[in-house]
This record gives structure tokens, C-alpha cells and sequence, in this order.
């Protein structure tokens, strides 16, 4: 197969960032601790059965051209944030608050493309955050919604 300059990468930059969420783990600094429950796709919330959980989802993806035949692809992802405790606002909060630390250390995420290239993103950035504001307590919901250059 031949190689291509340009190809998707979609999938690959969620699944990096799915590894670097996992390292939510309580320690460290960090708040929570989300174990293994990061998800590539997006669940239903009658699907979620542990707490607190990721669940990461590709949207829109558009193109920049530049001169000289160089073109940037930005990639909007979001990032479903579920927490099931008492005191639902707080719990989501911190969770929210250890995924925003790790977006902004891993800004330039390395990841491998679907032919096996190292690749790196230029730059992640948080557009926005979102909660339910604890209307479904003791269950909390949030949303981050990340855009990726590359």
C-alpha cells in the first residue's frame, strides 16, 4: 500500500488521549481516580455502569488551507464526564478540573497515524466546559469540548 500524505487520524488521536486520561488515577495531584473507565466512543448514560467515567467522541473535523500546499485539520472531540456520589457537583468538578490538567500538559499529544507514522498534534484546546449544574444529583454530567490541530 502505498503511503499518503494525508490521511485520517481521527481515531488515532482519540485513542492516544484515551491513554493519557487513564493516568486519572487518584494520585499525583489528581482528584479522582477513573480507573479504566475511559472510552474511546460515546455510551448512552443508561449504558454507564461504573463511576466516575470518560467517554470521548470525534465531531466535526474541517480543513485550513495554507500557501504552498500545506493544509491544518482542526477536530472537535468531546469529552463526557459521569460521576454517581453524594455531593455530585463537587465530585464532577474535580473530575472536570483533572481532565482540563491533563489536555493542557499533553497540548502537543504524540500519537501513531493508521499507517504506523509517528505524528504529534500542534495543539489541543479547551473550547468549552459544561455541567448539568447538579440537576440529576447524585448523578453529575459534564462536557468538555476539545479542538485539535493537526
Amino acid at each position: 500500500m502505498a503511503t499518503r500524505d494525508y490521511t485520517t487520524r481521527r481515531q488515532s488521536i482519540v485513542n492516544a488521549l484515551v491513554v493519557k486520561l487513564k493516568t486519572i488515577d487518584g494520585t499525583s495531584g489528581f482528584l479522582s481516580d477513573v480507573g479504566n473507565n475511559v472510552s474511546p466512543r460515546l455510551k448512552f448514560w443508561d449504558e454507564v455502569d461504573d463511576f466516575p467515567a470518560l467517554h470521548l467522541n470525534c465531531g466535526q473535523e474541517t480543513r485550513e488551507y495554507q500557501g504552498g500546499g500545506f493544509k491544518d485539520r482542526y477536530l472537535n472531540i468531546t469529552i463526557r464526564c459521569y460521576v454517581n456520589e453524594e455531593d455530585a457537583v463537587d465530585a464532577l468538578d474535580k473530575l472536570l478540573e483533572d481532565v482540563e490538567t491533563v489536555v493542557e500538559e499533553n497540548s502537543r499529544l504524540a500519537y501513531t497515524d493508521r499507517q504506523g507514522a509517528p505524528q504529534a498534534t500542534h495543539q489541543i484546546s479547551i473550547v468549552s466546559i459544561d455541567t448539568d449544574e447538579g440537576v440529576l444529583d447524585p448523578l453529575g454530567v459534564g462536557e468538555i469540548l476539545l479542538e485539535v490541530r493537526y
